[in-house]
């Protein structure tokens, strides 16, 4: 009779092209996948009910996929520590395997899981999954973790990177077993859990759709990457965020399909949007890896000057600017756009972050935070590196970056489509009105559209002023 292995899901929602489950199947062809449903992260204050809908989706999907490899999906809630760990005593579990994490949290609880299970004999394997090399593999020539992206990019990508695998069929419980599953519930509905999300999600839930997205973005999306990424009008992206942050999709999937694209591929201009994309899962590598070794990031600014920053921290200019009322068109679009998909295109999420942070002076972490509890993708490391660019509070050889909300539209929205959809109350504007952000007052009367609520000239002289009074004194 093989010996029962639990498989502790977390963000590693699929079968295949997943490392610690596969070490599993090496060891025993009987393994039952269990989720936690933690209320330490559903009742936190940073939740996004877009997020959350994602997940059950991918959990309905992955109960479904256990079901035809002929084994059980369990559904459990409350703190690991105890009901993973009954679960495995009660069901005489011989090992735990799960995939680690590199956030504060999962770390902390993950070696309570641990200890805990080792006190009951049960024993536990733990994996690297959600990244192509894991920390401690990418260092300097000193053996320290790097605070910069482009020489972290050079080193990461001259390392060889595993292939994915596929799982072979599982044996589940027998029916003598499944009477001790007193500690599973049926996966829950999203209002079960407290939650309401009545939009369409930017991208379904589970591993086929993740498996379909990135087919139909490498048949053709791609190949302009480089350019139409930076074009919120634009389907451009791989939009592939979410399932990567959620392992709907094996980040070795992912990176294979790249190099087997440049494989076949003979015009430059795809070439170099591969590697462009490629260069960006890079950066979701480099955010991870910063985390791990720099766990303060997630509390405070990782740069000294920015710790006691005088942020001027406006409330009703933060109001505007989470509802899209802040008369900036670009800015309130993509701040719409947010509020109603749990999505935002990243060259919007770098001029809301940078409006914010430099126009309205408010603490990036309110923006961080306010970002966490809408965005369906949203993911710790790589939402709060991406603020901590944006504020020039974090790791970055060019720390004072301002963006003129006025200039990226020109050069990124140049016809005004991503604004008019987002704002329809201004599709009859005149282009150069929207693209410039000079709408005559008249006309923002007539539609029902606020002024600007700060004069970004002004306003950057300010943060200019208050960022030179923080700078260190040589």
């Amino acid at each position: 009779m093989s010996n029962l292995i639990l498989f502790w899901h977390r963000r590693d929602l699929r079968l295949s092209d997943n490392i610690g489950l596969s070490k599993a199947r090496e060891r025993s062809p009987k393994i039952i996948g269990v989720f936690c449903l933690d209320p330490a992260i559903l009742e936190g204050d940073d939740i996004a009910p877009a997020r959350v809908a994602y997940l059950l989706g991918c959990l309905e999907e992955l109960e479904k996929n256990y079901h035809q490899k002929g084994s059980q999906l369990l559904i459990i809630r409350g703190n690991p520590s105890q009901t993973l760990v009954n679960l495995a005593g009660n069901l005489s579990a011989k090992a735990v395997f799960f995939n680690l994490d590199i956030e504060p949290y999962a770390r902390q609880r993950d070696q309570q899981v641990i200890a805990a299970l080792q006190t009951k004999g049960i024993e536990v394997e733990t994996f690297w999954d959600q990244l192509l090399h894991a920390p401690g593999q990418v260092l300097t020539l000193s053996k320290s973790p790097y605070t910069v992206y482009t020489p972290f990019w050079k080193n990461w990508s001259q390392l060889a990177k595993a292939s994915p695998k596929t799982l072979e069929n599982l044996q589940g419980l027998d029916e003598n077993e499944g009477e001790k599953l007193t500690e599973t519930i049926n996966l829950p509905t999203l209002e079960n859990l407290g939650f309401t999300w009545q939009n369409p999600l930017p991208l379904t839930p589970g591993e086929k759709a993740a498996h379909s997205r990135l087919e139909e973005f490498c048949q053709g999306v791609i190949n302009n990457y480089q350019e139409d990424r930076n074009f919120p009008a634009f389907d451009g992206t791989s939009r592939l965020s979410a399932a990567l942050k959620f392992g709907a999709i094996g980040i070795r999937t992912i990176w294979t399909a790249t190099l087997e694209l440049l494989e076949n591929c003979c015009a430059q201009e795809a070439k170099d949007s591969i590697i462009t994309w490629q260069q960006e899962l890079a950066w979701r590598e480099f955010y991870q890896h910063c985390l791990y070794f720099f766990p303060e990031l997630a509390v405070g600014a990782y740069r000294k000057e920015f710790r006691h920053f005088p942020w001027q921290d406006n409330e009703e200019h933060f109001q505007a600017w989470c509802q899209g009322k802040t008369g900036y068109p670009i800015v309130d679009a993509a701040m719409r756009q947010l509020n109603e998909t749990g999505w935002m295109h990243n060259r919007c999420r770098m001029i809301v972050a940078s409006f914010l942070t430099k126009d309205l002076i408010i603490n990036w972490q309110k923006g961080e935070k306010y970002f966490m509890q809408k965005l369906f993708d949203g993911d710790l490391a790589a939402n709060n590196g991406g603020w901590q660019w944006s504020a020039s509070s974090g790791m970055d050889p060019k720390p004072l970056r301002i963006f003129n909300p006025a200039s990226q539209t020109q050069k990124f929205d140049p016809e005004g489509e991503y604004i008019r959809q987002w704002l329809p109350e201004l599709a009859s504007v005149d282009t150069e009105y929207l693209v410039t952000g000079k709408i005559p007052r008249l006309e923002r009367h007539r539609c029902g559209y606020p002024e600007p609520i700060v004069d970004h000239n002004q306003q950057q002289k300010e943060f200019k002023r208050l960022y030179s009074n923080q700078k260190p004194k040589r």
